[in-house]
């Protein structure tokens, strides 16, 4: 029972590993271990010893330090472009005077049923969502088993919100790693696994 899991929600674990003392030889980059565990459907797991279940994965992969610090980085520099676009919508919207009748519709909403900010879709200017396609491209490019083979995006495979990009800078932190929850960037992360 102390090793039971559940997970009520579609979700993906990330973890990294990093290998200690062993130093690479001159002509080998040094390299980092992905752990990743993901169910499809709702999961609860009591007897370790008896379990099977065709909606839950898990793997590993090998990638490059020096990319993913590198990405990591690119990802920070974006999750602040979309903080910033949030910003000055945010801004636009309160500056925009709103008649009497839509105030107290506003005020009718529950704070329970309006969605968190985080959560907002945000709509990107040409630069940020360029910078954004450039950043993807990397993560595709890290998970394929033929980098060289993997094109840039044209489209951005998931809704960008301030919480998936905060989500996906996570998923690269080394320190810490991440859960990501069923959503749109799920989905996306789980294609470039299978």
């Amino acid at each position: 029972e102390s090793r039971a899991a559940s997970a009520s929600n579609k979700e993906i674990n990330i973890q990294w590993y990093i290998p200690s003392v062993a130093k690479p030889s001159n002509n080998t980059e040094t390299k980092v271990l992905l752990l990743y565990a993901y169910n499809t459907n709702p999961v609860k797991i009591s007897n370790i010893k008896i379990f099977s279940s065709v909606s839950v994965f898990s793997g590993h992969l090998w990638i490059p330090l020096a990319r993913i610090i590198s990405l990591r980085e690119k990802l920070s520099d974006l999750k602040e472009q979309v903080e910033i676009l949030m910003q000055d919508s945010k801004s636009f919207s309160t500056s925009v005077p709103t008649s009497f009748l839509e105030q107290r519709e506003t005020l009718k909403i529950s704070p329970s049923n309006k969605p968190k900010m985080s959560d907002v879709k945000v709509d990107l200017d040409e630069k940020t969502e360029e910078i954004a396609k450039r950043c993807l491209s990397e993560v595709e490019a890290l998970f394929s088993a033929v980098p060289a083979l993997s094109l840039p995006l044209t489209k951005i495979p998931f809704d960008v919100t301030l919480q998936s990009i905060t989500n996906l800078e996570d998923m690269f932190d080394l320190a810490n790693g991440c859960i990501i929850p069923e959503g749109t960037l799920f989905n996306w992360i789980i294609s470039l696994l299978h």
